[in-house]
């Protein structure tokens, strides 16, 4: 899975956002949190979510079920938005 080529991601102060950039994305723009933004981040080539909880576990201290949810919810999000090619 990765995300649409037509959505771009740009950061402003520290905030990342995903913006459309043709007629067949998302109608909206997305502000991520800093988890959100790694998730979208990994998204940008392709990848599956067991790599995204792999990269999250090597770089967070945190309990890999837990990383594992968030990653889940956030990808739902995506998938929910049309965000993604799977």
């Amino acid at each position: 899975m990765r995300l649409k080529n037509d959505l771009a991601t740009h950061v402003i102060d520290d905030t990342q956002f995903l913006v459309p950039m043709g007629a067949d994305t998302i109608q909206c723009i997305v502000r991520s949190n800093k988890t959100a933004a790694f998730i979208v981040n990994c998204l940008k080539e392709e990848t599956t979510e067991g790599a995204i909880v792999d990269q999250m576990c090597a770089k967070y201290a945190a309990p890999r079920a837990q990383i594992a949810a968030d990653v889940a919810e956030c990808l739902a999000v995506l998938r929910r938005i049309g965000a993604l090619e799977e």
